[in-house]
């Protein structure tokens, strides 16, 4: 650690500190606030370790480039960032290279450069290295690359550190791995770590994991920690709870038609981001749809047209989130995130170099299912952690996450989250070509999942809450997030500064009755088997050459129109039946539809026999047969009972086995086209199966027909 500096020192490193603020933002009248200032000096001058807690916009990002060039001044190694999202790595890049700092990334879409730009750091031609969390576990990088850096590096930053605290709302297991980068920094290399949504239960865990030394003990006395007010000054927050999808469609087209600047709409569903674009590209406003499914390419070019103004909106799910940079004049969400520190993320996104921006919350009832369901995806129990311990035990060598699938009862994303967790923890570590058991004892912290999966349905209260609450709605959020000093902002809807009058147009809301009640989803066959399919005793690989047909169905589960009516159908506690008549009528619509599009029209029906909807799938299947003149001929029957309805849904490997097992064709259907009707599609290895053994059976095409789509 470097001498204390002396007031004339002081003085002449604040000088430089505001000269590099000042060519980082190209005005010569700026000046470091003393909590900046506070920040660059424990990184710069006493080169400690630091935690920023600010709210979006106080200029995080200032400290860590500043502090950059003041520490590669002196000779210090680069700065390595670990950043969240690609959308802020190239605003970041753009920021650094305006100041005159050299910044590249490494990442997943650069993989050809990565030779390069490892040359370059080497020759000391890099001022900052941008890396994705993700990368700090691939084995190359990680056995390769990061001890290099970590032995060389200037400043280590760690930006949307919540991110490492699984108290947090945005919990990954890859940023856990900085714990581990942080032990083998040498002795002096400061470290800063920034957030814009920190309780204090995020902030204490952060701290801690900040303080982690070589030997692995803590000493939060270490860490600096910078908390400062989360009020933003520009935001008019509000509620308009609408009671139906139609009316809260048609109340977000009349706002987005009265905006004079671009935003984002917030939908919690990828289906929902299509469904709400489309409607909006009707009604004339420039919308566009974004989610994680979007090519990286197409991303940047919506990014981009936002940020120039040329779509009025961004209709998009979470992953346009952390760190995007645009100034924006409205943040609406359609549905509520699950915690008001979650929220106040995405609302975050507004009110950037603006005086003024209008952040508002639609509420749906659908919002409950949608949270339970990604609650779902938390870490799983310990049996299937034990199971996964002992099948890489037993294996004694690599294996990959599909050959794991075949023996684990857990969906692809899931397992990969839990190995993550495991490499963390020691248990298990990521090789070339998979993963090996490292031997480590591992102990299953059931307490602290408990009390993470406690906070989780406490933060869900909370969020609702928010929407009932007569006081402030900044107020309320601050205090959620723990900011001491939290008052009422004067600005929002509860304070008299945001007036949201619900005046709807009854044409713009039955325009937009008109298009939720369109029926009509694709269902698309699955065209390759699951690997390893041959551990489990079935010889299928490849692609799959006995497919079916594209089928239909009336909507998916979380469609903002007929979804609703399917979500009430398949819930636990309604009772099995005949198809309701709305749905009944709305199906008939797809058939019409559909039928134009067949490459052969169908000759005979076929149902999937049913356990919990017996009553449900044969009326479906007995409608369509009268309406459609056509013979029932069979069914694809249960034939081991023993496998449970759902049996190994969590992965493809473990879906397919399972409906082996469970089904077979009872139809003769030699030179047919079969209908094949099915209730839902969950996994669609259910139709797939089905339409396989059918074509085995003679059948010249399967066309799969279904109530609802699950996602």
């Amino acid at each position: 650690m470097s001498d204390a500096p002396t007031p004339t020192d002081q003085a002449a490193v604040r000088e430089a500190a505001e000269a590099h603020l000042r060519a980082l933002v190209g005005r010569d009248d700026v000046r470091l606030h003393e909590d900046q200032w506070t920040a660059v000096e424990a990184l710069a001058v006493d080169r400690r370790r630091a935690l920023v807690v600010q709210r979006t916009g106080w200029g995080k990002s200032a400290v860590y480039f500043v502090a950059t060039l003041l520490l590669r001044a002196e000779g210090a190694g680069p700065t390595v960032i670990v950043s969240p999202l690609l959308a802020l790595m190239r605003n970041q890049i753009a920021a650094a290279e305006r100041a005159g700092v050299r910044a590249v990334t490494v990442n997943s879409t650069n993989t050809e450069q990565w030779d390069a730009i490892h040359a370059q750091i080497h020759a000391g031609e890099v001022d900052v290295l941008l890396v994705s969390p993700e990368r700090l576990n691939n084995p190359g990088f990680r056995d390769e690359v990061l001890p290099r850096l970590a032995a060389t590096c200037g400043l280590l930053v760690v930006d949307e550190a919540h991110c490492i605290s699984d108290w947090g709302h945005d919990f990954r297991p890859d940023y856990r791995r900085i714990r581990t980068l942080l032990a083998e920094l040498p002795a002096g290399i400061p470290v800063l770590a920034t957030t814009a949504t920190a309780n204090q239960r995020v902030t204490r865990d952060v701290a801690e994991q900040l303080g982690v030394a070589a030997d692995g003990t803590t000493d939060r006395g270490e860490v600096t920690v910078l908390r400062g007010t989360l009020d933003r000054e520009s935001l008019h927050l509000g509620v308009v709870d609408l009671p139906s999808a139609e009316q809260r469609l048609a109340w977000l087209a009349d706002f987005l038609a009265r905006q004079d600047r671009s935003g984002i709409v917030y939908c919690l569903t990828v289906a929902a981001t299509q469904e709400v674009a489309g409607y909006l590209r009707e009604r004339g406003i420039a919308a566009a749809a974004y989610s994680g499914q979007t090519e990286t390419t197409e991303r940047q070019a919506l990014e981009s047209d936002l940020v120039e103004g040329r779509v009025t909106a961004l209709i998009a799910t979470s992953a346009l989130g952390m760190g995007f940079d645009a100034t924006l004049g409205f943040v609406v969400n359609l549905g509520a995130p699950s915690s008001p520190v979650a929220y106040y993320q995405q609302v975050g996104r507004a009110g950037r170099g603006t005086d003024h921006a209008t952040v508002v919350l639609l509420p749906q009832p659908e919002d409950r299912d949608i949270w339970a369901y990604f609650a779902s995806l938390a870490f799983p129990p310990e049996r299937l952690v034990r199971d996964t311990l002992e099948v890489l035990a037993a294996e004694g060598s690599s294996m990959s996450t599909p050959a794991l699938e075949t023996h684990v009862d857990l969906s692809r994303n899931r397992l990969e989250t839990m190995l993550k967790v495991l490499d963390v923890d020691g248990a298990v570590r990521r090789v070339q070509g998979g993963w090996v058991a490292t031997g480590v004892p591992w102990s299953y912290d059931a307490e602290r999942y408990q009390r993470v999966d406690e906070a989780r349905r406490s933060e869900q209260q909370a969020m609702l809450a928010y929407q009932a609450t007569e006081q402030c709605r900044m107020q309320f959020l601050r205090e959620q997030l723990d900011d001491e000093g939290a008052e009422p902002c004067g600005r929002c809807d509860r304070c008299g500064g945001l007036d949201l009058g619900v005046k709807l147009d009854d044409g713009a809301v039955a325009a937009a009755r008109d298009r939720l009640s369109r029926p009509g989803v694709a269902v698309e066959p699955r065209k390759m088997w699951p690997t390893a399919l041959a551990s489990l005793g079935l010889d299928l690989k490849g692609r799959i050459r006995d497919v079916a047909e594209e089928g239909r169905a009336v909507a998916r589960l979380t469609d903002l129109g007929h979804g609703q009516s399917l979500r009430a159908l398949f819930r636990d506690d309604t009772p099995d039946g005949p198809v309701p008549p709305a749905l009944g009528q709305a199906l008939m619509a797809v058939m019409k539809d559909w039928s134009a599009s067949w490459s052969a029209r169908p000759t005979v029906v076929v149902h999937v026999d049913s356990e919990r909807r017996a009553s449900l799938v044969a009326d479906l299947a007995a409608g369509l047969a009268s309406v459609m003149q056509l013979p029932v001929v069979g069914r694809v029957a249960i034939v081991d009972p023993q496998v449970g309805p759902g049996r190994g849904q969590a992965n493809s490997a473990q879906r397919v086995a399972a409906v082996h097992r469970r089904f077979a064709v009872d139809a003769d259907v030699a030179g047919q086209a079969v209908l094949l009707v099915d209730d839902r599609v969950t996994t669609g290895w259910t139709l797939t199966v089905a339409a396989h053994r059918l074509r085995e059976a003679g059948a010249t095409a399967v066309l799969p027909v279904v109530l609802a789509v699950d996602a």
